[in-house]
C-alpha cells in the first residue's frame, strides 16, 4: 500500500483552510474574547499572508463609506496630519489591540501583555515611536506600499487598485482619518 503523507499533510492544511476562511467570515461579526486569536498566526508558513491578509481586508473593512482627505507624501512620510489635529493616543491603542478593528496585532508584536498570541512577521512596535517619525508613521498606516513595493503590509487608507474586495467594501478605507491619526499617536507614544 503506497502511503503520501505529504499530500495527506498538504490536504488537511488545504482542509483547515477552507474551515478557517468560513469561520472567519462568520466571525468577523462577532466580538473576540479577550485574548483570542484565529490561527493566523501559521499561515506564513504554507505561503499564505498575502491571501490571508487581502481576505482579511475584504471582510473587515469599514461599513460607512469615507471620503478619503487628500495628502501629500514627501520623502518616505505624510507630514501633514490627515484631519488637521493629534489623534488620541487612548483611542490609538484600543484600534492596535483590537484584533477586528486594527488587525495590527496579527502581524506585529507589542506592549500588550493581556493579548497572548501577538505576530512575529513584522517588526515589533515597542520602540515605533523612537524608531520612525510621526510623518514616516502615517505613510506606514496609510499605504506602506508607497515606499516599500514589495511589503506585505496592507494599505489601511486606500481603496484603489485593491484585488479581491467584496462588493459591499468597496471604495472604503479600513480606518477613517480619524482612526489612522489615533494609531499614529499611539505608535508615537512608544519610545
Amino acid at each position: 500500500m503506497c502511503r503520501r503523507p505529504h499530500f495527506t499533510r498538504m490536504q488537511r492544511a488545504f482542509d483547515s483552510l477552507q474551515v478557517f476562511a468560513s469561520l472567519r467570515t462568520f466571525r468577523s461579526r462577532l466580538p473576540l474574547p479577550r485574548g483570542e486569536r484565529d490561527g493566523v498566526r501559521g499561515l506564513g508558513r504554507f505561503g499564505l499572508v498575502p491571501a490571508a491578509v487581502a481576505a482579511m481586508l475584504g471582510v473587515l473593512t469599514s461599513t460607512t463609506r469615507a471620503e478619503l482627505v487628500p495628502y501629500k507624501i514627501s520623502g518616505d512620510a505624510i507630514s501633514a496630519s490627515l484631519t488637521g489635529s493629534h489623534g488620541d493616543a487612548a483611542r490609538g491603542r484600543t484600534i492596535v489591540a483590537n484584533h477586528n478593528t486594527g488587525l495590527c496585532l496579527l502581524c506585529h508584536s507589542g506592549p500588550f501583555p493581556e493579548d497572548k498570541f501577538q505576530g512575529t512577521m513584522a517588526p515589533d512596535l515597542a520602540g515605533a515611536g523612537a524608531r520612525w517619525s510621526e510623518g514616516q508613521l502615517r505613510l506606514r498606516i496609510v499605504d506602506a506600499g508607497k515606499f516599500n513595493a514589495a511589503t506585505i503590509m496592507p494599505p489601511f487608507y486606500r481603496v484603489d487598485r485593491l484585488a479581491r474586495v467584496p462588493p459591499a467594501f468597496r471604495d472604503k478605507p479600513v480606518l477613517t482619518a480619524v482612526e489612522v491619526e489615533d494609531v499614529v499617536a499611539y505608535l508615537m507614544t512608544l519610545k
